[in-house]
């Protein structure tokens, strides 16, 4: 039983609809995140916004800030951010090795580039302990990275830290596929339901 409950497409005002019926066409569910923040619809409409402009705009690719956004997950323990983000990374071709690798020895693996590295141990830093991020370390980062695209990444990691300090207070399970009805609802055919 959720702590706190997740609205359903029916129950929210018809302007969220439209931002439903979105993640219904291109993720086959509302995540439970979104659908307990549409309680307070100012912070629904920016959350996603945020979302939307953080993971999918910039010039870093997405794939490098899903893989930032997983470590962070992992770090702080986050079962529901873990299941949707890694099934993303997974899409955009990070392999199964490489996110059990972020899990223990990702600083002598092969598996991942030195940019890829500095970026895994940025989310590292700003999600256990921000204050002792070096100058050493800043100028590593920005041998590989703009300073906006290490903007990109903090954005990415720090957005990641709430959802997960959020989603692990309301102990969020993963979300599930949308019913069949709320799919009909939004036009969206049954095939959709499968996707992650």
């Amino acid at each position: 039983m959720p702590r706190i409950s997740r609205l359903n497409r029916s129950e929210v005002s018809p302007e969220l609809r439209d931002v439903y019926d979105k993640f219904l066409r291109d993720r086959g569910n509302v995540p439970y995140f979104f659908r307990t923040l549409a309680h307070r619809p100012e912070i629904f409409r920016t959350a996603t916004a945020h979302m939307h402009a953080v993971l999918q705009t910039g010039t870093l690719p997405t794939r490098l800030k899903e893989l930032a956004v997983v470590r962070t997950s992992q770090l702080n323990c986050t079962a529901y951010c873990l299941a949707s983000h890694t099934a993303i990374s997974l899409r955009l071709g990070t392999t199964a090795e490489q996110i059990e690798a972020l899990r223990s020895n990702w600083r002598d693996s092969d598996l991942f580039s030195e940019a890829e590295k500095l970026a895994i141990h940025l989310a590292e830093c700003m999600t256990l302990d921000s204050l002792h991020f070096s100058d050493d370390d800043m100028a590593q980062l920005k041998r590989f990275y703009s300073e906006g695209e290490i903007v990109e990444l903090m954005a990415a990691i720090g957005l990641f830290n709430y959802f997960n300090r959020f989603n692990n207070l309301l102990q969020m399970e993963p979300t599930q596929p949308a019913t069949p009805e709320e799919l009909a609802e939004a036009g969206v055919e049954l095939a959709v339901s499968s996707k992650q």
